[in-house]
């Protein structure tokens, strides 16, 4: 099989995604992708996908493996995609470390510990949707789908309330792919100076929270060797930005994916599907993040199909388009389906960069939905879902509103 030479020039707006995803798929396991002017191998064979994800012949360091990164970064508005310095972007033994100081925030017992946070959290929440008079439109994103994570990652992380609504809205421009080079990197530079005033607020005041174990472990050797200061603003920023807009997306995509399968509703209502298969269905049917930037070649790496992604060549995983491979979930892959046996996804990613956040997130996902659905058995939407608009992004996977009508609460 001989790719076309021309790459598919990826939508910064993500208007269609469904349709782009169907062309990648058809292209073979990976093809040649435009992302906002970066020419890489976009993978959508889930078999291919798991195995670049695992081995060492594929690197997230684009400074040591990517020839093209001084040249690219200075114009190209995802930037910070590539240039930060966290886990996100490490490889081999700097991503082990970072791993190892990040890991005991997100331990077991720190997340179960949050489970009473989240309900009284949810309560609180959905206490003030019950106090909207009858018949209003209710913008489901920003009155529940939002609040929910900013909340718990800003107590996870020890953010003060009054910064969460400044980090909501710079993160949001992270991810916002229609801006051009210039608006992206004044958006990354307000949002560093948040985190530095913050950081030296906590260095200040530590307290029982994942930014205060952050700064213990950069600050614990004289030298600051186990973490560096631009290390610590990064995690910091990957942590808010995957513990909250990825969680946002899930909520967003779960409710919509319930109001328009009123069949599958029945299913959980019924008592043949549980919530677990609500997130888990919807984590596959529409993940969080449809595209992440980047990987890299470190070798030649032949593919199967007989081309080859050369040394030094950028990689996309694509994984909302894995998600519904037909290889992995045969001919039914587009349809939302509660029953569904197999409801394996990379929505959380593969191998050594799985997600830490993934039990929270879950964990989220799930209090929320029963209790929304509990406390408003009429939910429907106020739109038809055709009406739904997309955020602008080829990277995030959610609706820049939900409208919808509550009906009357529960007693």
């Amino acid at each position: 099989m001989t790719h076309p030479a021309e790459p598919i020039v990826l939508d910064p707006a993500g208007t269609d995604p469904h349709a782009e995803h169907a062309r990648l798929r058809a292209r073979g396991p990976a093809t040649p992708v435009d992302v906002l002017g970066v020419r890489a191998w976009s993978v959508s064979d889930p078999a291919l996908l798991k195995r670049l994800l695992t081995g060492p012949e594929v690197s997230k360091d684009a400074r040591r493996h990517w020839p093209a990164f001084e040249e690219t970064v200075p114009t190209w508005p995802l930037a910070l995609w590539v240039a930060v310095r966290n886990m996100f972007t490490a490889y081999g033994a700097d991503h082990a470390r970072l791993r190892r100081i990040v890991a005991p925030a997100f331990s077991a017992r720190r997340i179960a510990a949050l489970r009473a946070d989240i309900d009284t959290i949810v309560a609180g929440l959905l206490d003030a949707l019950a106090a909207v008079p009858a018949g209003t439109v209710v913008d489901l994103r920003e009155r529940l789908a939002y609040p929910l994570p900013i909340a718990v990652i800003g107590r996870l992380l020890g953010v003060p309330e009054k910064d969460r609504e400044s980090f909501r809205t710079l993160v949001d421009g992270v991810f916002d792919t229609t801006l051009d080079a210039v608006a992206a990197q004044a958006n990354a530079e307000r949002l560093y100076a948040l985190f530095q005033a913050f950081i030296s607020a906590k260095r200040a005041a530590p307290g029982d929270d994942m930014t205060s174990l952050l700064l213990a472990a950069r600050d614990e050797e004289g030298d600051g060797s186990r973490l560096s200061e631009d290390e610590l603003a990064d995690t910091l920023l990957l942590m808010i930005s995957a513990g909250y807009e990825t969680t946002v997306n899930v909520i967003d995509q779960a409710v919509t994916a319930l109001l328009t399968h009123p069949d599958q509703l029945a299913h959980v209502r019924a008592g043949r599907a549980g919530w677990e298969d609500v997130v888990e269905e919807t984590l596959r049917h529409e993940p969080a993040v449809k595209h992440l930037p980047l990987r890299f070649a470190v070798t030649d790496i032949p593919l199967p199909d007989g081309t080859v992604i050369a040394e030094g060549e950028a990689i996309l995983a694509s994984y909302a388009a894995a998600n519904r491979h037909p290889d992995w979930h045969g001919p039914s892959a587009d349809a939302f389906d509660l029953t569904r046996v197999t409801k394996d996804h990379l929505a959380f990613g593969h191998g050594v960069h799985f997600c830490l956040g993934a039990p929270l997130a879950r964990m989220e996902v799930a209090a929320v939905l029963a209790a929304l659905f509990a406390r408003f058995p009429g939910l429907r939407l106020a739109v038809p879902a055709a009406g739904l608009e997309r955020m602008p992004s080829l990277i995030t996977n959610g609706h820049r509103r939900l409208p919808v009508l509550l009906g009357a609460p529960a007693r």
